[in-house]
Order: C-alpha cells, then sequence, then structure tokens
C-alpha cells in the first residue's frame, strides 16, 4: 500500500477532532475550589509586596550611596579648600617674617 496524500477535508477532520478532544479534557478538569483560589491569590499579593518592598529597600540604599558619595566629595573639597588657605596663611607668615627683617636691616642703617 502506497503512502496516500491526506486531502483538506481529512486534515480539518483530524482538527477538528483535536479540538473537541481538548475540550473534553477542558471540562473534565475538576473545578478550583474557592479556598485553593484564595490560598493562591493571598501568596501571589505577599510576593508583590514583599517584592515591591525590595524594590524600595534598593532604591534607598542606592539614594544612600548617592548621598553618601556626595558627602565624601564635599569634605574632600573642604580638606582641599583647608589646605589652599593653610598655604596662603603660611605665605603670608613668611611675608610678613621677610617684610620684618627687612625693616630690621632698614633700622640698623
Amino acid at each position: 500500500m502506497a503512502y496516500k496524500e491526506p486531502t483538506f477535508q481529512d486534515r480539518a477532520a483530524l482538527a477538528a477532532q483535536a479540538k473537541q478532544k481538548a475540550i473534553e479534557k477542558l471540562k473534565a478538569k475538576p473545578p478550583v475550589d474557592p479556598a485553593v483560589a484564595a490560598a493562591r491569590a493571598a501568596a501571589r499579593e505577599a510576593k508583590e509586596a514583599a517584592l515591591v518592598k525590595k524594590r524600595e529597600e534598593k532604591a534607598a540604599a542606592i539614594e544612600q550611596a548617592r548621598l553618601d558619595k556626595i558627602a565624601k566629595a564635599e569634605a574632600a573639597a573642604a580638606a582641599i579648600e583647608a589646605e589652599k588657605q593653610r598655604l596662603i596663611d603660611a605665605d603670608i607668615a613668611a611675608k610678613a617674617a621677610r617684610d620684618a627683617r627687612y625693616a630690621a636691616r632698614k633700622a640698623k642703617r
């Protein structure tokens, strides 16, 4: 017996049979117990709440890290500014000492 190419009607009938079988299988399924459905919904809501909390904690940690970085940069800038002021004061003191020595030499003459 040779291979026979299925016709359109054969393929349509097979598809209809498969569809009918799937519908019967779905109808044979027992209905969902309301208590089980409520428990699933509560578990889903708890999971979503945990995810929201986790996201908020992560956002807070990122914001805190950003603020720490800004504070560190501001502290570094303040240290640099203090060092600049110290150097300026040292230069002023050195100039004052030089001027005093010059004035002392002038006073000797």
